[in-house]
């Protein structure tokens, strides 16, 4: 199998990555970057514990091979969420709405929550249910975790909202 070189922009850093085309970017990410955060739960893209954001668009990290991110691609992962503004928020609200059960999950819904919010910061219940359509939780019912995207989104500043 191919190897690539290639530098992203991991969280606005660049890093250099080496590693065999078909290995799974969660992978990297996890064992060889040391970036813990997303969780590897099915396997096979189902339930979006793993979900990073890949040049402005969530995906699923468990499937996806290194082989098919260009050179310079920008990943963002819940470690550079959480650094940021919005990613903030999200976590507060889910803290403060109770929306986290046993925390596994909320990796995922938190990134796919944060991409949402950079398109749409005023969601409708319909949009986030949408948008978190690819993340599944097992410990709770989804209306805790709606009602805390829609708390983190009442908060966004208004230069935002525009």
């Amino acid at each position: 199998m191919s190897t690539v070189h290639r530098t992203w922009n991991i969280n606005g850093k660049p890093v250099r990555v080496r590693a065999p085309a078909g290995r799974r970017l969660l992978d990297v990410l996890r064992e060889d970057l040391g970036l813990i955060g997303s969780k590897e739960s099915c396997g096979e893209g189902e339930c979006g514990a793993c979900t990073v954001i890949v040049d402005g668009e969530p995906v699923v990290s468990c499937i996806l091979p290194v082989g098919q991110l260009a050179d310079g691609a920008d990943v963002l992962t819940i470690e550079g969420i959480e650094k940021k503004r919005i990613g903030r928020l999200i976590q507060q609200a889910f803290i403060e709405v109770g929306a986290v059960q046993c925390g596994f999950c909320i990796p995922g819904m938190v990134v796919s929550s944060y991409a949402l919010l950079v398109r749409n910061p005023k969601p409708t219940a319909r949009t986030i249910r949408e948008a978190l359509a690819g993340n599944l939780c097992r410990c709770t019912g989804y209306a805790k975790i709606i009602a805390a995207v829609k708390l983190a989104a009442s908060r966004i500043p208004a230069a935002k909202r525009k």
